[in-house]
C-alpha cells in the first residue's frame, strides 16, 4: 500500500509594540504523533522560553511571551499518512440522546459561534424530514456548501453560525460553524476541528494554502469527519485541534494588540514509500 509523506508547517510573523503573552495551537494533534517522521517542533525568532500544556479537550498548546518588535513563530515537520480518504459510513445511525456517551453531550449544546438554540427552528424546517443518521448530516453539509459563498474577503473573526446563515458568505470556519449548529439542533453531537488539508488528488490550479476547518459528528458509536466547505473526497487531512467551536481552538490567541505581517502554511507531498 502506498503511504503519503507530507511536509507540513507554518510561519507566522507579528509586529508588536510591547511584550505580549500568547497561546498557540499550531502543532499536529497528539493522536497523530506516532505518524510524525520529523516532529513539527515550534520555534520562535527571537528565541523565547515556551511552556507546553494540554487544554481541556486534550489539545497540545504552547504558551509564551512575545517580545516587542518583529516576532516569528514557525513549525516544520514530516508526517506519514496512510493515503486513504476520509472514512465513509452510510449506515451510521443517529443515537437517541439517552444512550449517548456522557463525553459527547457537551457537543449537543450551543456554544460561542454555534447558536444551535437560535437556529433550531430553521434546522428542523430544513432537515426534519431527512433520514436520521449519515444521510441527514450529508444533507446538512450539501446545503451549507451550496448556500454559503466562500471568499477570504468575507472573513470576519466574530461571525456566528446564525450570521453566516443570514449573510450567506464566509470562510471555512463559518461553513463548519453553521453545519455544527444545524447538527446540534437535530440532536447530533458535533465538534469543530482545525488542521491541514492537502491538495492531493485535486485538479490545479491550487489556491494558496491555509489552515482548514471541518467537523466531526458522532454516529454509530464513533466520530466521523465531514467537510462542509469542500464537501468532496479529500486526502492528507491532518488534525491540529478540536473543540466546541473556534473559540476553544484559536490557532493563535494574543493577550494584547498585534499586527500579523506574514502568514504562510504548507502541506506538500514528498516522494512516497511503500509499506510492507
Amino acid at each position: 500500500m502506498s503511504v503519503f509523506r507530507l511536509h507540513l508547517g507554518c510561519s507566522l510573523a507579528y509586529e508588536l509594540t510591547q511584550p505580549t503573552p500568547m497561546i498557540l495551537l499550531l502543532n499536529v494533534h497528539y493522536s497523530r504523533a506516532g505518524d510524525l517522521e520529523r516532529p513539527d517542533l515550534l520555534r520562535t525568532d527571537p528565541s523565547v522560553p515556551i511552556e507546553n500544556y494540554r487544554d481541556g479537550f486534550g489539545n497540545w498548546c504552547t504558551r509564551l511571551v512575545a517580545p516587542a518588535g518583529h516576532f516569528t513563530v514557525r513549525t516544520d515537520g514530516i508526517i506519514r499518512d496512510a493515503g486513504r480518504s476520509d472514512p465513509v459510513g452510510h449506515d451510521a445511525m443517529q443515537h437517541p440522546i439517552e444512550v449517548l456517551p456522557a463525553e459527547t453531550l457537551a457537543y449537543l449544546l450551543p456554544s460561542r459561534y454555534c447558536e444551535s438554540d437560535v437556529l433550531s427552528d430553521t434546522a428542523w424546517a430544513l432537515f426534519g424530514n431527512t433520514v436520521p443518521g449519515w444521510s441527514r448530516v450529508q444533507a446538512i453539509c450539501d446545503y451549507v456548501h451550496s448556500y454559503v459563498e466562500f471568499g477570504y474577503q468575507h472573513s470576519r473573526p466574530t461571525r456566528t453560525a446564525s450570521e453566516t446563515h443570514s449573510e450567506r458568505r464566509g470562510v471555512c470556519r463559518d461553513f463548519a460553524h453553521l453545519a455544527i449548529a444545524f447538527c446540534r439542533s437535530l440532536n447530533i453531537p458535533t465538534r469543530y476541528c482545525t488542521g491541514y488539508v492537502s491538495d492531493i488528488g485535486q485538479a490545479p490550479p491550487y489556491p494558496p494554502m491555509d489552515f482548514a476547518a471541518w467537523i466531526e459528528v458522532y454516529l454509530g458509536g464513533r466520530w466521523w469527519t465531514f467537510d462542509p466547505r469542500n464537501n468532496d473526497v479529500r486526502f492528507g487531512r491532518v488534525l491540529i485541534a478540536r473543540g466546541r467551536d473556534a473559540a476553544d481552538v484559536p490557532l493563535t490567541h494574543s493577550f494584547g494588540r498585534h499586527t500579523l505581517s506574514d502568514f504562510r502554511v504548507w502541506i506538500d507531498q514528498l516522494p512516497a514509500t511503500a509499506s510492507p
